[in-house]
């Protein structure tokens, strides 16, 4: 069965930097195209990026020129690289496999100071 494990979340300070990680198991990993997407108490689930299997990104507007999406398909594993935080990037941020319902548990952002 597939398989998406995230990693990398913490508390940091406004300004800071963190690197999630999502780990996939149970799939092509190459063949399917990821995204990142987060949830803030009370607020939709909002995408945060995405990249296709040869590496072509999107972002949403509000993280542009922060965060970087990147895959390492030797390791199976997606990246959410992400600088200058603020505070309203709180969030549990989700790996997702595009077009489908395939989910992992998710990791807690928090940018406070």
């Amino acid at each position: 069965q597939v398989q998406l494990v995230e990693s990398g979340g913490g508390l940091v300070q406004p300004g800071g930097s963190l690197r999630l990680s999502c780990a996939a198991s149970g799939m092509i990993f190459r063949l399917n195209a990821m995204g990142w997407y987060r949830q803030a108490p009370g607020k939709e689930r909002e995408l945060v990026a995405t990249i296709s299997t040869i590496g072509s990104t999107n972002y949403a507007d509000s993280v542009k020129g922060r965060f970087t999406i990147s895959r390492d398909n030797a390791k199976n594993t997606v990246y959410l690289q992400m600088n200058s935080l603020k505070p309203e990037d709180t969030a549990v941020y989700y790996c997702n496999v595009r077009g489908s319902d395939l989910w992992g548990q998710g990791t807690q952002v928090t940018v406070s100071s």
